[in-house]
């Protein structure tokens, strides 16, 4: 039975690789850290390493050569977002085998980790950059296909936008919060032009490091800078003839703000370290989750290139502002997601729709898609169950608190109504163990809210590991249940 060995600091995504994987025949370890991970390594050689592109504690590459130099014939996957393509290119340079690209869909892991297994050279950078480009102007655009718009009289409006904006060479800025579906909605708009036919290139500024930023953006010629041993043909080139996406655009720094102006407004560009003008027909669509003129008036955006973006714009309301679409999005994610399980399930229990629509969903349509795929894992019904959901969605009405305490420090203990077996006596008759279990409980959802329940984030408030918080989430979750 081959071994795979699983890193991702998200114990969600390993937990669902791992029954997965486990269901296929590989025997699968879990490991959180990039440091485990690698004391691990040092008992035991798997056949094979499926590792996430970003981990708390060390990045991929730093772990990749960790990885290769004790086993360099162990085949590495990394697991990547769409916006760190490009940058996961480069690790597979470094001698990763394969990425697979973020969400992730069954019958893509299975032929990725099976072509792995079945192969141990390291791929030639003519196949990677083939890849890089397949993937991006493919896989990716499969994916954003699978978007739906609401019934809400707000997005029917962003639907007409659309459908008047696309056909048209307009710049497009489309403002929202993360997850709330900018990038498909940029997908939309190419698929209503003219280039439809052309490639869609996607790009998380964010993503960017402020050193290869230029590079990535604008492509590089070999021996342009250290480390620069081949040409490389940049994402704005990629998309030529088609349309880039620039999300969170922003996150720019201003001197690759000035080289884009010029693109903008010449439509022409040069690689880094070339003399060659490059002719340029490419639509701009950007993203951004802060009103870019704001910041323009602090200097963090450069005015005129604002202005030369500014052809049109888009507005995409938070899931929470449109309840009426929840259940729209969530029987439509649900439909894609028995689809990849094989499953039939055939809708949510009507404690789950109750749930959902009193949720804030934070993380918008991201989130809730999240959510539906491993709620579905989960079930063993032909209904959703509130016990499949999360522990700070299934109990987002206790997480409701007064607004006045502002860190932690300042909360005051509260002992829950009805909050679990040890909550259920009268306070004259609860013991102090049990009202100091109470106590802690109190403590961290307090944390989860403040943190807009990212748990990372809630652990440093904390100041606890995030297994830990894990840990006690689950023993409260045992609690509840008895």
């Amino acid at each position: 039975m081959k071994r795979i060995l699983v890193i991702d600091d998200d114990r969600d995504t390993c937990l669902l690789l791992n029954r997965f994987l486990t269901r296929k025949g590989y025997q699968v370890a879990e490991m959180y850290s990039g440091k485990r991970a690698l004391n691990y390594l040092e008992t035991t050689e798997p056949d094979l390493v499926l590792c996430d592109f970003r981990l708390d504690d060390m990045d991929a590459t730093q772990l990749l050569t960790s990885i290769k130099s004790k086993y360099h014939r162990v085949p590495v996957i990394i697991i990547t977002g769409y916006g760190d393509i490009r940058t996961a290119v480069k690790v597979m340079k470094m001698g990763a085998m394969d990425y697979i690209i973020k969400p992730l869909l069954p019958d893509e892991i299975i032929f990725t980790i099976d072509q792995a297994l079945g192969q141990h050279e390291r791929p030639n950078e003519e196949k990677i950059e083939k890849n890089s480009k397949s993937v991006t102007e493919n896989g990716l655009k499969a994916r954003l296909d699978q978007y739906i718009f609401g019934n809400t009289e707000s997005f029917k409006k962003i639907l007409k936008q659309v459908s008047l904006v696309g056909p048209t060479n307009y710049s497009v800025i489309v403002y929202g919060e993360t997850g709330s579906g900018k990038e498909s909605i940029a997908q939309e708009i190419h698929k209503r032009s003219l280039r439809k036919s052309k490639p869609f290139i996607a790009i998380d500024c964010g993503a960017l490091s402020r050193e290869l930023a230029a590079s990535e953006l604008f492509g590089h010629e070999k021996g342009s800078f250290t480390g620069a041993m081949h040409q490389k043909i940049g994402c704005f080139e990629l998309a030529n003839g088609g349309t880039i996406f620039l999300d969170e655009v922003t996150n720019l720094s201003s001197d690759i703000q000035a080289s884009l102006l010029r693109v903008v407004q010449e439509r022409k560009m040069r690689r880094v370290g070339g003399l060659k003008e490059i002719d340029l027909d490419v639509r701009i669509i950007v993203a951004s989750n802060e009103k870019i003129w704001n910041a323009t008036r602090i200097n963090r955006f450069r005015e005129d290139l604002y202005h030369r973006f500014n052809e049109f714009s888009i507005e995409v309301p938070p899931l929470r502002e449109r309840k009426e679409d929840i259940m729209l999005f969530a029987n439509h994610f649900l439909q894609l997601t028995n689809q990849e399980l094989g499953k039939d399930i055939t809708g949510f229990s009507q404690d789950v729709e109750d749930i959902f629509r009193q949720y804030a969903w934070y993380g918008n349509l991201r989130e809730l898609k999240n959510v539906i795929k491993r709620a579905s894992l989960l079930s063993d019904g032909n209904k959703i169950e509130s016990r499949c959901l999360p522990f700070e969605i299934s109990n987002f009405n206790k997480l409701q608190f007064s607004e006045g305490a502002t860190n932690i420090s300042s909360v005051t203990p509260i002992i829950p109504d009805g909050m679990g077996s040890h909550a259920a006596y009268r306070i004259s008759e609860i013991s102090l163990k049990e009202a100091s279990i109470d106590a802690e409980y109190e403590m961290i959802l307090r944390a989860l809210k403040m943190a807009n329940y990212n748990k990372s984030k809630a652990a440093q408030l904390l100041k606890i590991d995030r297994k830990t918080l894990y840990n006690k989430m689950s023993q409260y979750e045992e609690l509840q249940n008895h």
